[in-house]
């Protein structure tokens, strides 16, 4: 599995990449590999102003529906719209051409509590 070491990770295997106050988040690998092919990704949320652990939308594999939860407080400023038509990004690239969703982060030293590459590893290993 590959977890890099550049980006953040949550228990809810949400990854963050923050660049000032603004982040691109995702899924990780072990999230995608565990739900299976993608089918479908919801994103409901841009412009919504959301607390840490909220639901920023959902994803559909062929085998369940999963929550998306936000890693920190801030407002959603826009989805992937690649993923409307090619959902199956998430699968190919989760930490590329698959993230989900960019937002203004209300305190980027947050991300910081997050856990590292490492510590995620040894969550999911």
């Amino acid at each position: 599995m590959n977890f890099p070491g550049n980006l953040r990770y949550t228990k809810d295997h949400e990854w963050i990449s923050l660049e000032g106050d603004i982040a691109t988040i995702g899924i990780t690998q072990f999230a995608q590999s565990e739900l299976g092919d993608i089918v479908y990704v919801d994103i409901e949320t841009i412009g919504s102003a959301l607390q840490a652990e909220a639901v920023f939308g959902t994803v559909e594999a062929v085998k369940t529906v999963s929550d998306l939860f936000l890693p920190v407080a801030g407002t959603v400023l826009e989805k992937n719209a690649d993923l409307d038509s090619q959902p199956e990004l998430v699968n190919q690239d989760p930490y590329g051409q698959g993230w989900m969703i960019k937002m203004k982060v209300s305190d980027p030293a947050a991300v910081a509590a997050l856990l590292d590459a490492a510590a995620y590893e040894a969550l999911v290993s």
